[in-house]
């Protein structure tokens, strides 16, 4: 097995760059347009898979567009114990689109979408019943200003 390479070169950047800005584009186009053979791409590709550069090909949904306008963050102050019991509920919970352990007063931040004020009141009020849930504080996105990303992390 070839040892695993760290960092990512010019050609690697180019890849996920026209994977990222054209998704629908297959790898002989890719190819085309980065003058290099189809192999070269597949190849590139396949070793960011199994680096874990590259985690999914799936399209990206709109909480918006699926009737879900409404985000925001909700820290969850826990039991410590119950830790890994409450991820495991949260993970159940639809309307959570993501959720991290983290440090400072609280202790798992998640970020919930709801059709309006009301059902996000109702998301809040299922994650405060689990067990082993304390409290939970909560702020109301307005807009975005940066989208999620990480593409800059890929370097220029």
């Amino acid at each position: 097995m070839p040892a695993r390479r760290h960092g990512l070169d010019d050609l690697d950047r180019a890849v996920l760059r026209l994977v990222a800005e054209r998704p629908r584009s297959g790898l002989l186009e890719i190819a085309r347009l980065l003058g290099v053979a189809r192999g070269t791409v597949q190849a590139r590709l396949d070793r960011m898979i199994a680096d874990g550069v590259i985690t999914g090909f799936g399209p990206e949904l709109s909480p918006a567009a699926l009737g879900h306008p409404v985000q925001a963050f909700t820290t969850l102050e826990v039991e410590q114990a119950a830790r890994e019991h409450i991820s495991a509920i949260l993970e159940a919970v639809p309307e959570l689109l993501e959720a991290h352990i983290v440090t400072g007063p609280g202790d798992v931040l998640c970020r919930i979408a709801g059709r309006d004020h009301e059902h996000l009141q109702q998301v809040i009020d299922r994650m405060l019943a689990i067990p082993g849930v304390r409290r939970s504080t909560t702020v109301i996105t307005l807009s975005t200003v940066v989208p999620h990303r990480v593409m800059p992390l890929a370097g220029p």
